[in-house]
């Protein structure tokens, strides 16, 4: 039978459904249904050894004013919460009244922070109700002011905290997270936090604030995931002369010392969670693809900046493809300017790519590299014995394997992205600097001379660091850009009409693939899992939607984006061979998800004594 990530189980005896926050029980913890006269049969229940305050502090277990007066009498608590039941729908107008009152979205972002913290299915109830516009509080853009002040708005711990001090001791301290069942990790080092660089053990907020997508979007049970920092130092220095900050106060592990460091990590993560998927997120480039390559082909991994970000560019791409009356065939076509070679950026074009050579009308990937110029901060990636343009940002680094695969041997080196737009005609713009204003008012006029409807995507986070606003995009294009941001941007009105943004944000990619994962048991996450995700999500809009600009669902429809990519990936996963979930017969692969997905609701809670 397949086991989902709901982790139910269905006992025949009693047809009671249990589910436990704290320890799973047998039915024989259970010893008759007269001892629970408030229950009925087909109860889903959770089960606690907890009791009195214990239960009210527990984030997995508190439901504040909600308890019955039943549980309330089992559960030690009489007397200790309002004597007034409210159920969730009091409990959340209350909790959005306060939220309306709070002045900015750092405000927010602690107030939902708080929340969390005291009663995790509340908040999540509130997140999914909300989530086109609490997205934008929880994560980008508001998450990376967050992590620039998480050792200033510290209140309470979450998630796990590898050290440089903890060397030798990783095998053993992973057992000290409090749950036995771990479907999804998402893991940072704090090296490159969106587009501001090394912010060190402050990155924490991103896996959190990823995992909470997983939990909003995925349906992925909350006590099933595990945010995680790797404290390997920090080179910010205005961090490590804080006396407030919480990190390491040493500069980066680097070379061997950092590799054999994150080596025993996995390892560690491994021997507990061997089932686990495990995301690499906001590591600098340098390392980024180096884990990736070490670790794809042994652990059920992927990269978040590389892969993610380029499945939902290419998902983009494609549907831009489809709002200018052509088919996704056309992508080998397109001519395509990505200004930034770093790991996003890289991972994005070559994603693209993938789908080029898989369509079949390219003959060769060099053939389909010729589709593609990309820019570094030092201008094209050109031929530096045809002259180049001097630049004030120093010498270049020497090109990675990756890097050179786009070099464009008939330019030349260090052309300017104005230069480079004139000379190419590009019908595509990607972002992925990270520099803000890098798309010219110059470049993308030039690029609409040549185009009836530029495709302008600037997708750095957060918003402060777009390559330009939407506002710009559609005004330097006389309206006609088809734009999508990483960051939200709202719909512009120009000459008396609205145009539509969308956003290109990883939160279409993730969560969907998580959740095939741990329902198909797959032991690999693969190339053509990502590009699948891309089709899928390409294919999501309507025809009308297409015509006004809008390439798929926004955020407020993100579970139902994300059981779509979960359907399509776990064929993937079985078509490969990597699935080791067995289907129940009778049922089809869309309901099996469906039911697998965690919804948050209070079911009735029950004591029980913890050694039966």
């Amino acid at each position: 039978m397949l086991r989902n990530s709901v982790f139910r189980t269905v006992h025949s005896a009693t047809k009671l459904h249990v589910t436990s926050s704290v320890r799973h029980y047998s039915r024989r913890a259970l010893t008759t249904m007269a001892a629970f006269p408030d229950l009925r049969m087909e109860t889903m229940v959770q089960t606690t050894t907890k009791h009195g305050m214990d239960v009210i502090h527990d984030p997995l277990l508190s439901k504040g004013t909600a308890f019955s007066l039943s549980e309330r009498e089992r559960l030690g608590i009489r007397g200790l919460v309002p004597p007034r039941t409210q159920e969730m729908d009091k409990q959340l107008q209350r909790i959005i009244r306060n939220l309306r009152e709070c002045r900015t979205p750092l405000e927010k972002f602690v107030f939902m922070t708080a929340l969390q913290d005291r009663n995790e299915t509340l908040y999540y109830r509130l997140l999914i109700d909300n989530l086109e516009e609490l997205s934008q509080i929880i994560y980008t853009p508001t998450v990376g002011e967050a992590c620039q002040r998480f050792h200033s708005i510290y209140r309470r711990s979450r998630g796990m905290y590898f050290s440089s001090l903890d060397r030798g001791q990783m095998a053993a301290m992973v057992h000290n997270w409090p749950h036995d069942q771990v479907d999804v990790i998402v893991v940072t080092d704090g090296s490159r936090v969106l587009g501001l660089g090394d912010l060190g053990a402050n990155g924490m907020q991103i896996p959190i604030g990823k995992l909470s997508l997983y939990v909003a979007g995925g349906g992925i049970r909350p006590t099933s995931i595990l945010p995680v920092v790797l404290d390997v130092g920090t080179n910010n220095e205005e961090l490590l002369n804080d006396p407030l900050y919480l990190g390491m106060g040493h500069r980066r592990l680097e070379g061997d010392e950092y590799y054999s460091f994150v080596d025993e990590w996995v390892h560690a993560i491994q021997n507990r969670y061997p089932n686990a998927l495990i995301q690499f997120e906001d590591f600098q480039s340098k390392h980024a693809y180096n884990l990736l390559n070490k670790y794809k082909d042994k652990v059920c991994c992927f990269n978040d900046d590389i892969q993610s970000t380029s499945a939902v560019a290419l998902a983009g791409v494609l549907a831009s493809l489809k709002a200018r009356g052509q088919t996704f065939e056309n992508l080998s076509d397109e001519r395509i300017i990505c200004v930034g070679a770093g790991s996003a950026g890289v991972g994005v074009c070559e994603g693209i790519i993938d789908c080029m050579v898989e369509q079949g009308k390219v003959k060769s990937r060099e053939e389909a590299y010729s589709r593609i110029w990309m820019l570094d901060q030092h201008g094209l990636i050109g031929n530096s014995n045809l002259g180049s343009e001097q630049t004030s940002n120093g010498e270049r680094a020497e090109l990675d394997e990756r890097q050179v695969c786009y070099e464009k041997k008939d330019m030349k080196d260090r052309m300017s992205l104005e230069e480079v737009v004139k000379a190419v005609k590009p019908t595509v713009i990607l972002g992925l600097s990270g520099a803000p204003g890098v798309f010219t008012e110059g470049a993308i006029r030039a690029m609409a001379d040549g185009v009836e409807k530029p495709v302008v995507f600037p997708l750095s986070n957060p918003t402060r660091q777009s390559e330009c606003t939407a506002e710009q995009a559609f005004e330097w294009t006389d309206g006609r850009a088809i734009f999508a941001s990483g960051s939200p941007f709202k719909d512009v009105e120009y000459k008396g009409q609205i145009r539509k943004v969308n956003q290109l944000n990883n939160s279409n990619s993730f969560p969907g693939l998580g959740l095939a994962i741990t329902t198909s048991r797959a032991t690999r996450v693969t190339s053509k899992m990502f590009m699948e995700t891309a089709v899928t999500i390409a294919n999501m809009a309507t025809e009308d939607q297409l015509k006004q600009g809008i390439l798929f669902p926004g955020m407020g429809e993100l579970r139902r984006v994300s059981k779509e990519v979960a359907t399509r990936v776990c064929e993937v996963a079985y078509e490969q061979g990597l699935a080791r979930a067995q289907l129940p017969q009778g049922s089809s692969l869309k309901d099996v998800i469906e039911d697998s997905m965690w919804n948050p609701e209070y079911v009735p809670t029950i004591r029980i004594d913890g050694h039966m």
